[in-house]
């Protein structure tokens, strides 16, 4: 069943996009969730959440991507569970690390800089598109899907410090990129 099927089930409002959901996209969520979380019990619940997220804003959202509107869904819901551990514990965590790295190439928020957001999304998207398929995988899949460098490595066939380093560079590439668009950082 193709995404278009899908949402349109949801517009249904027929349980069947639920469970065609599932079978679809259920482990592409919790890939994503496990990278995040690191919990299997709390990234059951976040692909859940995810679901249920889903259900309630189709209608009267119609994604074009039901692919990538549930990664999102499930991307933002595990990182307010690591923030919320993360306030808990009053403690770091390596999840919270891959942000804190990526932070340093990103803007201040103020009102025009959230205004400004949409455009800086084309210029990331921008900016992915210049670099090889290997620097894009390993740049996606440390902050967009926040695997540990170490998973990286294994997953890419490369060292630990082959992945850092390329990610490191990779960051001043982006900052310098957005900083020749006119973007302060």
């Amino acid at each position: 069943m193709d995404d278009k099927q899908l949402v349109e089930l949801f517009f249904e409002r027929s349980e069947k996009a639920l469970a065609e959901t599932t079978n679809k996209y259920g482990a592409y969520c919790r890939y994503i969730a496990d990278n995040i979380l690191d919990d299997k019990q709390d990234s059951e619940e976040c692909v859940q959440d995810a679901l249920t997220a889903a259900w309630n804003s189709i209608p009267p959202q119609k994604p074009k991507s039901l692919k990538a509107y549930l990664a999102r869904l499930t991307r933002n819901l595990a990182i307010n569970i690591i923030k919320k551990k993360a306030a808990q514990k009053r403690g770091g965590d390596a999840r919270q690390l891959a942000l804190d790295e990526l932070r340093e190439c990103s803007l201040p928020e103020t009102p025009e800089t959230q205004l400004d957001a949409k455009l800086l999304k084309e210029l990331i998207d921008r900016f992915l598109q210049t670099l090889s398929k290997k620097q894009r995988t390993v740049f996606l899949k440390r902050y967009w899907f926040l695997c540990t460098p170490e998973k990286i490595a294994s997953e890419c066939a490369m060292s630990v410090s082959a992945v850092n380093t390329m990610l490191s560079r990779t960051r001043k590439q982006l900052k310098k990129f957005l900083t020749e668009e006119g973007f302060d950082v």
